[in-house]
């Protein structure tokens, strides 16, 4: 079992009503390793708040989050934030490339907190590698800027797996490119799930891209459920 979550719940304080509103209510669900999954849900119904716990951005109010077997609810700071380097990657919807790095260099940024010179040639190597899987070889020292929006997101999909992480978390990662590119990317995703079985996790409002994950699950006023296969 690569992760856990049991009767997890989370409220944030609202100025507006002065009152707390419950975003995750008893949420519980299990993940294999190499498995694929989507959140779907509307706006505003807590998926990325979901997608934050998971990736120990944020922490539940109570609830335990298990990952590979430890519970992470009581790691410190430095501890999760190994473990967020390690172990985890992430893509958003804007991609978050540096615009004065080029392709390569953006690739490479996840490294930078390795100290080891070994490791650190084997990364190049991999990044070399990962570039050249999605096409983006005569592009590896461009800038950003001079990309399309479909390859920038490819180059953040690469740079989320640039450490080996077990998990990819995925939020809204085709929510600003048109359908074309946007089912690029989620096949590009998958494509990587079963060549690496690397576990993915996408968060979408999309039923499209939501059906050709393993399992979806809908979330709804804090309500986590899964949906009939």
């Amino acid at each position: 079992m690569l992760l856990k979550l049991n009767n997890v719940f989370k409220s944030y304080f609202s100025q507006q009503s002065e009152k707390y509103r419950n975003v995750l209510d008893d949420v519980s669900m299990e993940m294999e390793q190499g498995e694929n999954l989507a959140i779907l849900g509307p706006s505003g119904s807590g998926k990325s708040t979901l997608l934050n716990i998971i990736g120990t951005l944020d922490k539940p109010d109570s609830g335990d989050v298990i990952f590979n077997g430890n519970k992470i609810n009581d790691y410190t700071e430095d501890q999760l934030s190994e473990l967020r380097n390690q172990q985890i990657g992430f893509v958003f919807q804007s991609h978050h490339l540096l615009p004065q790095c080029s392709v390569l260099e953006n690739v490479l940024l996840p490294t930078l907190p390795l100290k080891d010179p070994g490791i650190k040639k084997e990364c190049y190597s991999r990044a070399l590698e990962l570039i050249k899987e999605v096409n983006l070889w005569d592009h590896k020292d461009k800038l950003p800027g001079t990309l399309s929006g479909g390859e920038c997101q490819r180059v953040a999909v690469i740079r989320s797996l640039i450490n080996k992480p077990r998990l990819i978390l995925a939020d809204e990662p085709t929510g600003s490119l048109d359908r074309q590119n946007a089912l690029g990317i989620i096949s590009l995703l998958m494509n990587l799930n079963k060549d690496f079985q690397t576990s993915l996790i996408v968060v979408t409002h999309s039923l499209e891209i939501g059906s050709q994950m393993n399992n979806t699950y809908n979330l709804v006023e804090g309500k986590l459920t899964l949906s009939p296969s």
